[in-house]
């Protein structure tokens, strides 16, 4: 599991973005819309090289996902090998992870959150275990919580929590705690947090 030991909230003033969706962000954002550092009301005139920028981007992505460099990349190079846009590639390859599939469908308050679930056991994938957060579903897959009841509560307490829409690619039954992926995510199905292309060019070089 990749871990980033920075405040979070320190790395969402220096992005200039809620990477993370958590609405305590935006409000953090409001509040400090200046880089970590930076004396409110002070102007740092630097400017940033086109690199720079790249970097920026990726990063917006990589620390949205909560990957490592090398997983990143790793998904980066899958997304270049397919036919059609590679970062339109990129984009769906890492919604159709499971640990955001079933971050995606309201079953844990954050990636991180839902990670942890599925490295713990706590998810069924078409009802076999899967504790292997970079699965990549397909379509017609089902995603399940594990037959406990102590698992079955704190999940049901995050469905009750969540207020994300729900994708138009997945299907959740609360009832049942049971979600379905109805199809493939297209690349205007994802909101993103940066631009992908900007990714790509960093990489390409």
């Amino acid at each position: 599991m990749a871990r980033n030991s920075k405040a979070k909230g320190k790395i969402v003033r220096r992005l200039g973005v809620n990477i993370y969706g958590n609405h305590k962000y935006d409000k953090l954002l409001k509040k400090k819309p200046h880089g970590p550092g930076i004396e409110k009301g002070k102007r740092v005139r630097k400017k940033e090289s086109d690199f720079g920028k790249q970097l920026i981007e990726k990063q917006k992505i990589r620390f949205s996902y909560g990957l490592s460099e090398k997983q990143f990349y790793n998904i980066f190079v899958k997304a270049k090998k397919l036919d059609g846009l590679t970062g339109d590639n990129m984009m769906i390859l890492l919604e159709r992870r499971l640990d955001n599939v079933v971050y995606r469908l309201g079953m844990a308050q954050s990636r991180a959150q839902a990670r942890q679930f599925v490295s713990h056991g706590h998810i069924r994938l078409n009802g076999k275990r899967s504790d292997i957060a970079s699965i990549v579903v397909k379509e017609g897959d089902e995603i399940l919580v594990k037959d406990n009841d102590a698992t079955k509560k704190v999940l049901r307490e995050c469905v009750s929590k969540n207020d994300r829409s729900m994708p138009s690619w997945l299907s959740f039954s609360e009832d049942a705690l049971k979600g379905r992926v109805e199809r493939i995510p297209f690349r205007v199905d994802i909101d993103s947090v940066a631009n992908e292309q900007m990714v790509v060019e960093y990489y390409s070089k």
